[in-house]
């Protein structure tokens, strides 16, 4: 009888074992099977980085939002590039690398020179800055160019914001996932509607880095204010901190902005020459000697006089006068912009327009820096990177104190202009 139980003991073992070879050996002929079958969706290690990236959103494969060329001015074009970006987080997919345009020109198609991303930007360090929020993929990352669905953008007065949030929920549904890339066709990203508050605006802004060559231009500029600045204190180790202006006395903004006073009923858009001048002079805690970095387009300007008029002790430069007319005359204007924004940034204190986007992605920038360093507020010079709206009167007739409001719901005032500037 023991022997009996015996044996069959021995042949259940037998059974069970050989059902879990079977078992494991056709576990293994799946996995080779759908591996050699599905060699990019499926397998450990297999996917690229990029997918493997994406799918920490919870997709199974990569899939894609293409966007129209961005056009106009360096800061239109960072925020047409977040709007799109958020655009594409809110579909659950990957931006592809869009195009940018290097010339300021928007109405002659024929002449926006179009300029890669990453030939502006830092590709691979905006991916990492912005690891698990939004993504850029470059087009050889997509596998089936012709599986896509156009996403037609709205416009006119019938389109609004409800309508146009409706339209990207659809899009945003299960049904459309089968697509693996939503061309969006219609306007330039910068006016589509604004959907997201500033705070996600900001996150993309701080993961846009410009490539070195920007960098190395933009150091150079800077090492020519510094040395100028020597220059006038050469009997003492002070150096003398620089204020950078961004003057928008340019024959196209006046005219931009003479209409856009008429269409509000405001007055406080354009500023002249001599209300710069004075309301710099009084900046509360500003004490000469001061260099004056004025950022200015000196080609559209139809007064060449703007570096006299200054307070003493005030000593004004551009970009004829540090000798880097050449140099800035060898890139495009959008590589011009972008140098001219970095030497702001890093001034000792920032003078610009309320309702000019360049002054306003500037001043929120500058905002998020010193918010960094554990002050409380960003406004007035007690502060780390203080900003000024010189076109809005502030006390003993300077210029009004300016930081950016990060609980905004939307981009609306950094978009367009606003003599919100929150101090």
């Amino acid at each position: 009888m023991d022997l009996l139980k015996l044996k069959h003991v021995k042949f259940f073992k037998i059974h069970v074992n050989s059902l879990v070879s079977v078992c494991v050996f056709l576990i293994i002929l799946v996995l080779i099977i759908r591996t050699l079958l599905l060699p990019s969706s499926f397998g450990f290690g297999l996917f690229n980085n990029n997918e493997f990236e994406l799918l920490k959103y919870g997709n199974v494969r990569m899939k894609f939002l293409e966007v129209p060329q961005i056009v106009w001015g360096l800061n239109n074009q960072k925020i047409a590039f977040a709007r799109a970006c958020l655009t594409a987080r809110m579909l659950n997919r990957s931006l592809l690398m869009p195009s940018l345009s290097a010339s300021l020109f928007y109405k002659e198609i024929d002449q926006l020179q179009p300029i890669s991303f990453d030939k502006v930007f830092n590709f691979e360090k905006f991916n990492s800055l912005c690891d698990g929020f939004v993504q850029v993929s470059r087009y050889s990352d997509v596998r089936n160019q012709s599986n896509l669905i156009k996403l037609q953008k709205g416009s006119g007065r019938r389109w609004t914001l409800e309508r146009d949030l409706d339209q990207l929920k659809e899009f945003s549904k299960r049904d459309y996932d089968v697509y693996e890339t939503i061309r969006v066709d219609g306007k330039n990203p910068f006016l589509w509607h604004d959907h997201w508050p500033v705070s996600d605006y900001a996150k993309v802004f701080e993961c846009l880095v410009f490539v070195d060559e920007i960098s190395k231009e933009t150091n150079e500029v800077v090492s020519k204010i510094r040395e100028f600045g020597s220059g006038i204190t050469r009997a003492s180790s002070y150096q003398t901190p620089y204020v950078a202006i961004h003057m928008r006395i340019e024959r196209d903004w006046m005219i931009h902005c003479k209409k856009r006073e008429q269409r509000s009923n405001v007055s406080n858009i354009c500023s002249s020459k001599e209300e710069i001048t004075t309301r710099v002079a009084n900046i509360p805690g500003l004490k000469p000697p001061m260099i004056l970095y004025l950022a200015v387009a000196n080609e559209l300007l139809e007064d060449d006089s703007i570096l006299n008029g200054w307070k003493e002790g005030m000593h004004p430069v551009d970009k004829k006068r540090l000798g880097l007319t050449e140099n800035y005359k060898n890139h495009p204007y959008l590589i011009q912009a972008a140098i001219d924004y970095e030497v702001c940034l890093g001034a000792d204190v920032f003078v610009g327009n309320s309702y000019s986007t360049f002054s306003s992605l500037l001043v929120l920038e500058r905002t998020q820096k010193t918010i960094k360093t554990g002050a409380s507020h960003a406004c007035g010079t007690d502060v780390r990177w203080p900003s000024y709206a010189y076109n809005l009167k502030g006390e003993d007739g300077g210029p009004q104190p300016w930081m950016t409001n990060f609980m905004d719901s939307s981009l609306q005032a950094i978009s367009y202009g606003s003599n919100n500037v929150s101090c």
